[in-house]
């Protein structure tokens, strides 16, 4: 006998799912910290995959290009040159992910050689960088998930916020890379 089971409509939200989503996302979190912060880099005179910087900070930069169109696009209500501009801000935003991943477990941590004024500048930035970084994780997996699944009303209310806080994260990670590269 086949099992029937209940639609689900698009104005409720299966809360298992978010908070699924804002685990993983907190799990994902606190392994980048331990990364970051604990783990022994493999490769600690940076001659393997020295190149991962300047990828990381391209990769963050195609996402805020595609994050543009994206908000230029839904403007012009072109939904579906919006979603394929999102689609591909979130594999710039995935790509950039493995990429980070993988310097800092083969270099560690880079350090800021700035002085003066502008090594509290810089801190600041990064500081805002990190913590709207560990707050748009699950927001941008939540506003897909809103989307995917036709809850656009949710969608439109959580991108409210979710926009700006990607497009600051991604826009802010070129300006640390360059600032660390030019006090190298």
């Amino acid at each position: 006998m086949p099992t029937q089971s209940l639609p689900i409509t698009p104005s409720r939200t299966p809360l298992s799912i978010v908070v699924g989503i804002v685990g993983v996302s907190a799990i994902a979190s606190l392994f980048l910290a331990w990364l970051v912060y604990y783990h022994q880099p493999s490769d600690v005179a940076g001659t393997q995959l020295a190149f991962l910087p300047a990828l990381n900070a391209v990769l963050n930069t195609c996402c805020t290009v595609a994050l543009l169109f994206g908000l230029s696009f839904i403007r012009r209500r072109a939904i579906t040159l919006h979603r394929n501009s999102m689609f591909v801000a979130f594999v710039f935003s995935s790509l950039f992910l493995v990429s980070y991943i993988t310097n800092h477990a083969l270099h560690g941590d880079a350090h800021f050689h700035g002085t003066g004024p502008i090594r509290p500048f810089y801190f600041a930035l990064l500081i805002s960088h990190i913590l709207l970084s560990v707050i748009a994780l699950p927001m941008i997996l939540i506003t897909f998930f809103f989307s995917l699944t036709g809850r656009f009303p949710l969608h439109r209310k959580i991108a409210r916020y979710t926009y700006p806080i990607w497009l600051y994260v991604s826009v802010t990670g070129v300006i640390v890379y360059a600032m660390l590269a030019s006090y190298r």
